[in-house]
């Protein structure tokens, strides 16, 4: 969408408990970037401090081929509108901010955030090893999204983990999150014939992307290169060479699909391998209408989520939001 801060400022007032993501804006492609500052800072007081802030870098075909950014420099340009975006959230003075890209007089933010110092911060990646350590360095949560699921993305959080042991740092879950695929339906049958030809339609139709176009030249780092990490779109796997099938789709972990219990099952399972306790569970997606997409919502957050949400109960998580205690309620006009 064109900005989904216009989503979740129109789901603020259509909300009172549901926590608002934002994932996210792309930072290197504002200019000022303190204007993603003025209105996470605005989301964050109009939904009371249920507000979480994502900042992306943004995929190569949008950044570097749609908006023109230079693919060398965008991960530089990125940081340092990071940095100006938390000074301003922090600093309680007005200040001049001369960076490298961006040049400000005087930098006077309002209105301010609600939550202190400011709401947490997910970091949405794509397998760049580098953004590891930053994430790490800021005690971010690291959003691993991927259309191809679990399995596939396990490599990558492994490699997060062990680097989390390796400088020292617990091993969280609540430190990461994972963007999966779901369909729930009152039976495994039903799921197959509900959902696969949305599946199908996602799959193999929608993710035929030229590798150039998704990957330019610059746009990841040598050490990624060298990892042999590739991006999430642009790569297909081997599998995707042909027509994939609704058992495809469940054996290889791009769909986790059946019964409330099949689910369940698959689900848990998971999480426990990826050792995430943010799961961004995408239950819209392909062709899916609308009432298709509810009815799976509702069962999933009816059979499902209650079933998994306390796997991880022992674990604190610093990196949800604290909303007000009271807070005054949209009214229906």
């Amino acid at each position: 969408m064109p900005s989904p801060n216009l989503m979740a400022a129109a789901l603020s007032r259509r909300t009172r408990e549901a926590v608002i993501i934002v994932l996210g804006n792309s930072i290197a492609l504002y200019n000022p970037p303190v204007r993603i500052a003025e209105e996470f800072a605005m989301l964050d007081v109009m939904t009371g401090g249920r507000f979480i802030a994502g900042f992306p870098v943004g995929t190569s075909m949008d950044t570097n081929f749609a908006y023109g950014q230079t693919p060398a420099t965008l991960r530089e340009k990125y940081r340092e509108g990071h940095d100006l975006i938390i000074q301003a959230w922090t600093r309680p003075e007005p200040f001049a901010f001369n960076g490298k890209y961006t040049q400000l007089r005087y930098v006077n933010l309002w209105p301010r955030p609600l939550q202190k110092p400011h709401p947490p911060i997910w970091i949405p990646g794509g397998g760049s090893i580098e953004t590891w350590d930053w994430v790490l360095d800021h005690d971010y949560c690291y959003c691993y999204l991927s259309y191809y699921g679990f399995i596939r993305g396990s490599k990558i959080l492994r490699g997060y983990w062990e680097r989390c042991e390796q400088r020292g740092i617990d091993p969280n879950p609540y430190r990461s999150g994972f963007l999966q695929l779901v369909a729930v339906a009152d039976t495994d049958a039903m799921a197959e014939r509900e959902y696969y030809p949305h599946a199908d339609y996602f799959y193999n139709k929608c993710l035929h992307v030229f590798q150039g176009f998704a990957d330019a030249p610059g746009y990841r780092t040598p050490a990624t290169l060298r990892a042999g990490f590739v991006p999430q779109v642009g790569d297909r796997p081997s599998a995707m060479r042909r027509r994939l099938t609704w058992k495809d789709f469940i054996e290889q972990g791009y769909v986790i699909g059946g019964s409330p219990a099949t689910v369940r099952e698959r689900l848990a399972e998971a999480i426990k391998q990826l050792n995430t306790g943010h799961l961004m569970v995408l239950c819209q997606f392909g062709s899916m209408p609308p009432e298709l997409a509810r009815y799976n919502t509702e069962l999933f957050a009816r059979e499902v989520a209650p079933y998994v949400r306390p796997l991880f109960s022992e674990w604190e998580d610093r990196w949800w939001p604290h909303p007000l205690p009271q807070r005054a309620q949209p009214q229906a006009i």
